[in-house]
């Protein structure tokens, strides 16, 4: 008989042309026949809203045996909720890397902690699921993709418009794929403003978070509650703002829409139009410790290679949402419409089936998570791989070097070196407090 071990990691080993195929339906995994030491097991680190969100459709496949959290309210919250009380809970996260039962996990933890803590899971053999934006810093970026090739972990980013959202952004990828609104032209980006506030109120942290350990490889400052939780996306320190927020999905779509375009095929040029902070900066530094910090009004105009322009904004006339402006015509998608005269036409002339096959990387489409899974089977890249998230994400990053420092760059993607800026390139990458850097 096989060991129970045996048993759940060949899930992990099957081919595509192997035992299991690539298309069968996912609801067979949960099936009352089957033996629940056949699931995978996973780990949920950080299950905050969108970490628990993530961490539920992942247990609706697999079973989940471990929760962590820097805070111990949301870890109880969660095991109760999730795993009726039946995982073990941590708030160090290497203790569930630990664990040899554990096959996979997810992350949703504050943007400053995902690329230490995946690189750590990869290299103890799990897969990976992380919510975006992946970094915080393009040298985070280029550390986890070398991590990636090196381990052959699976590995899947949360930007869920690749998949869901009732498909209208992969229909708008299909609809310019088949060429239909003309060549590419001009791009536009609304992702929204970001939030001003302060001065905030320092004090002494809840018993229930350990600050030191949340800080991470941030500078150590005192504790201020509206640098936790959803709140830490204003911070420099520990993320980037809309910019990484939002853009992490909009940018993401506009560069998969453009093939990627601009990687090894010429220089990228960024010139901020607008940017705007809460607080005045020093040579791209926060001048107060109790503000928030990133910018909350913007625009950016990126040069692609071919004359492609492509604009991050803060505010438009469109809303938020991706505007593509073709030879042919427009398309404007967002998560609640897709509007232009080729969506118009698709009643007469729908998308070829082998269009969107050849889009989903010849997978079936399918929710985020489920595709996850099936690329655990048969070890492939799943729709939101971790190389073209890099990518997009280096033109967020470079969006906000760009803004911090008030100065136009051009970025080579071939050699990932901004051009005849020396200073500017040292911002790829930043100071991080000893024990815990993210070094590969």
């Amino acid at each position: 008989m096989k060991s129970i071990d045996q048993n759940r990691r060949s899930f992990l080993k099957y081919s595509a042309s192997g035992a299991i195929l690539s298309t069968l339906s996912f609801p067979y995994i949960g099936k009352a026949q089957q033996s629940a030491n056949e699931r995978l097991r996973f780990g949920a680190i950080g299950v905050g809203g969108r970490g628990a969100g993530i961490a539920n459709s992942a247990r609706r496949l697999s079973d989940i045996v471990a929760v962590c959290d820097l805070d111990t309210q949301r870890i109880d919250r969660v095991n109760k909720s999730l795993a009726q009380g039946k995982a073990k809970g941590y708030q160090d996260y290497r203790k569930i890397l630990d664990r040899k039962d554990i096959d996979f996990v997810t992350i949703g933890t504050t943007d400053h902690w995902h690329s230490r803590i995946a690189i750590h899971a990869m290299q103890a053999g799990k897969d990976v699921y992380c919510e975006k934006p992946l970094t915080l810093t393009i040298e985070e970026g280029k550390q986890i993709c070398k991590v990636t090739k090196e381990t052959g972990r699976v590995f899947q980013v949360g930007t869920q418009q690749r998949s869901e959202m009732g498909q209208k952004f992969l229909t708008a990828i299909g609809i310019i794929r088949e060429g239909r609104i003309g060549k590419i032209k001009k791009i536009t980006c609304n992702i929204g403003g970001g939030p001003q506030g302060g001065p905030f109120k320092k004090s002494d942290p809840p018993s229930n978070i350990d600050w030191n350990m949340w800080l991470g490889q941030a500078p150590l400052v005192d504790y201020i509650k509206e640098r936790c939780h959803y709140q830490f996306r204003w911070w420099y320190e520990y993320s980037g703002g809309k910019m990484t927020d939002w853009g992490a999905h909009h940018v993401d779509i506009a560069q998969w829409a453009l093939g990627q375009n601009g990687v090894g095929q010429g220089v990228l040029s960024l010139d901020p139009i607008v940017g705007d902070h809460p607080i005045p900066l020093k040579n791209g530094m926060p001048t107060k410790d109790n503000h928030y910090n990133t910018s909350h009004n913007f625009h950016i105009k990126c040069m692609f290679p071919k004359k492609v322009e492509m604009n991050i904004v803060s505010k438009s006339e469109e809303g938020n949402g991706i505007l593509f402006e073709g030879s042919k015509g427009n398309l404007f998608v967002t998560r609640s419409k897709i509007t232009g005269p080729a969506v118009d036409e698709l009643k007469e002339k729908p998308l070829s089936a082998q269009t969107i096959l050849d889009v989903y990387k010849g997978k079936k489409t399918t929710n985020h998570m489920e595709n996850f899974f099936e690329c655990m089977k048969d070890r492939s890249d799943p729709i939101s791989d971790v190389y073209t998230h890099h990518n997009a994400m280096t033109t967020c990053h470079l969006a906000n070097i760009s803004i911090r420092l008030g100065r136009k760059l051009k970025w080579n993607p071939k050699k990932e070196q901004i051009v005849g800026d020396d200073d500017a390139n040292q911002w790829q990458k930043r100071d991080q407090r000893k024990g815990f850097e993210t070094n590969t």
